[in-house]
């Protein structure tokens, strides 16, 4: 029987992130998940062309357990054709039943947000991780911003 250890390890290509995320939502916990994408938006994800700024993951209806990924702009691909896909249509995300209820009971009790924060090549795969955020008040950020320049002041005088 193999085990984790046997199995080789997946190559990773970081395609892009989203870094403004950590600046706006205090992040508690964050997930690996697939998602279903269309043959010319995996070819240009490869050339890197992705955009995460203002995207959100969330899920189409009350009733309806599927997490869909909004506004990431996969840019069209330049060979395409007719059957090119639209940049910016929602994203199924890939995850099993048992974590989509959680994060919706997480979502709707504790008023906190899905939100992407890579996508990846796991091997041959496209990843998304996606974390379940609070969004962070105005003073934390000045407080997150003040601590970030004395990181940096030390930094400096350490280096002089």
């Amino acid at each position: 029987m193999l085990t984790k250890q046997d199995l080789p390890e997946r190559k990773y290509h970081l395609i892009t992130s989203n870094k403004k995320a950590f600046f706006d939502y205090e992040v508690s916990q964050t997930m690996e998940a697939g998602i279903v994408l269309s043959g010319t938006e995996v070819k240009s994800l490869r050339k890197g062309k992705c955009n995460l700024q203002d995207s959100f993951a969330g899920f189409k209806s009350k009733n309806n357990d599927d997490l869909f990924l909004f506004n990431v702009s996969i840019s069209e691909y330049d060979f395409g054709n007719r059957e090119n896909h639209d940049a910016k249509r929602p994203r199924k995300l890939l995850l099993h039943k048992k974590e989509l209820i959680k994060w919706r009971t997480q979502v709707v009790e504790k008023s906190m947000s899905i939100v992407p924060l890579k996508i990846y090549f796991s091997g041959h795969l496209v990843k998304v991780e996606v974390a379940l955020a609070k969004p962070k008040k105005n003073y934390d950020k000045r407080e997150a911003t003040k601590e970030r320049e004395g990181k940096r002041e030390v930094q400096r005088s350490l280096k002089s």
